[in-house]
């Protein structure tokens, strides 16, 4: 009797190792699986045209003579809540269009000073006072970002 005993105490012994090896295994799969979804940078992509049906304002964004070249571009977001959102842009008070995550579009407006804003359904329009040169010591290019609240901010970009 002692003998079977002991044979049904190793089998038991066995069971709950191989118990275990499987649990261990499931806990790896479940780590590596979980690694795989975690966020890498992205390689780096042109920011794409607002489409031309999204322009409800005509005629701030054909070029023309005397005319100077600003481009505003909506920096691309990973996080979710507002990715999806669309950036309401104005010129001089003006709704000219949205941008979507990702998104620019090209302004040609006459040298001197603009208001350029944005904002979006949950925020209130936020404006920069935009002096728009030719000469090339200063950049004619805006970027709209979003902060750590997803509030919609605007900056003018140095070169």
């Amino acid at each position: 009797m002692p003998m079977r005993q002991s044979c049904r105490c190793r089998a038991a012994r066995m069971a709950g190792s191989a118990r275990c090896a499987a649990l261990a295994a499931c806990v790896a799969l479940s780590v590596l699986t979980l690694a795989g979804c975690a966020s890498t940078p992205a390689e780096p992509v042109p920011f794409k045209p607002v489409p031309a049906e999204r322009i409800v304002r005509q005629g701030y964004t054909a070029p023309g003579p005397g005319l100077v070249a600003v481009d505003v571009r909506r920096e691309r977001s990973r996080d979710v809540i507002v990715r999806f959102r669309n950036a309401l842009v104005y010129i001089d008070g003006e709704r000219v269009t949205d941008l979507m995550n990702g998104e620019h579009v090209v302004f040609y407006l006459p040298p001197g000073a603009h208001r350029i804003g944005v904002s979006t359904q949950f925020d209130p329009v936020i404006e920069l006072n935009f002096v728009v040169t030719a000469d090339p010591r200063y950049t004619n290019r805006a970027s709209v970002t979003f902060n750590d609240d997803h509030r919609i901010g605007l900056q003018r970009v140095a070169q």
